[in-house]
């Protein structure tokens, strides 16, 4: 019998197998990701492990809000891993350039960033939610609020609020596989 992404992250709090099991089902779609975002490979690979290390970091901190799955949970991640990335690399190549290192080198940084055609239909998705429930994404995804924060921030409470940022996932998850379709 198969175990769902939930019961293998709470038993990957004290085992490693069932996490092996997680990112065995999950790494070729978060790669996937991280490679149609980057166009770069070796760049996905790097991503994809450090999404994969940041769930395990965060594995205590998962709560199942979809059914037992934990894709919308580790897209969050690879989403913020990708995010932190592109800013990191944004502001090594500033630093560089304010302190002419490249200028000795008489050449620009190699620079990976993603296609930004990642973002498409982003927009478009989110309009077409409820406006709570697109606020409530915005609060936990975007500025990373625990739902605590989210609650206070929507004058509600957590568990409104995950409610809220589920059903929102859910839409969302929807549209773009209507969208791939």
């Amino acid at each position: 019998m198969t175990k769902s992404d939930a019961k293998l992250l709470r038993a990957a709090r004290t085992a490693a197998a069932p996490f092996r099991e997680l990112y065995e089902r999950h790494a070729e779609r978060i790669h996937g990701y991280h490679l149609r975002r980057t166009r770069d490979r070796d760049a996905a690979h790097d991503l994809t492990a450090e999404t994969f290390a940041r769930a395990w970091l965060l594995r205590s901190r998962f709560e199942d809000e979809a059914n037992g799955s934990a894709g919308p949970w580790l897209y969050g991640i690879a989403r913020n891993v990708l995010l932190e990335s592109v800013r990191q690399g944004a502001l090594e190549r500033a630093a560089c350039r304010r302190l002419r290192v490249f200028e000795r080198l008489d050449r620009e940084p190699a620079a990976t960033e993603p296609d930004e055609t990642w973002l498409e239909g982003l927009d478009e998705a989110l309009a077409s939610l409820p406006a709570g429930q697109r606020e409530a994404i915005e609060l936990r995804i975007v500025r990373d609020l625990d739902y605590e924060g989210v609650a206070a921030a929507l004058a509600t409470t957590p568990r409104a609020a995950r409610v809220r940022v589920s059903r929102g996932l859910a839409s969302l998850r929807s549209y773009f596989t209507r969208m791939e379709a």
